[in-house]
């Protein structure tokens, strides 16, 4: 069964297939491949996107650990095929979350931007706490400056 929706761009299929195979196997090692050098990531905590690749990288691959019984529900994809929603859920212990990835791709199938946002407040509030704890001697170098 194909991940990809029937109007995704034919490169931004591919790498949304890419995409739903590394989280399957629990293992982002390919994201550099479908990852453009400038992308940002944009987190449901912090007003300031974070740049550039690495960061997308590093903050997508500790949040894969963080969260439990992760899965997509629905996608959605804007009419030229680049821009895609994917909606979530999760668990990061007992608090239960939603959310959705907005992902713009370039035409050669790159993420160029990767944001996210989540609710319930109290999903919110244990994500930003466990990521914080993770995350905090590193994330700030990436923030993006205006």
């Amino acid at each position: 069964m194909s991940h990809a929706p029937k109007n995704a761009h034919p490169a931004v299929a591919r790498s949304l297939e890419l995409w739903h195979r590394m989280l399957a196997g629990n293992d982002l090692g390919e994201l550099h491949t479908i990852v453009h050098p400038d992308a940002v990531f944009r987190s449901p905590m912090a007003n300031s996107p974070y740049g550039p690749a690495p960061a997308l990288i590093l903050v997508l691959s500790t949040v894969i650990q963080v969260f439990e019984n992760f899965a997509y529900h629905r996608q959605l994809v804007s009419d030229d095929g680049l821009n895609v929603v994917l909606e979530f859920s999760a668990n990061i212990g007992d608090r239960q979350l939603k959310g959705i990835d907005l992902i713009r791709f370039d035409e050669q199938g790159r993420i160029v931007e990767f944001e996210v946002m989540v609710r319930p407040m109290s999903g919110l509030q244990a994500l930003g706490a466990e990521m914080g704890r993770r995350l905090a001697d590193k994330l700030p170098a990436f923030k993006v400056k205006a």
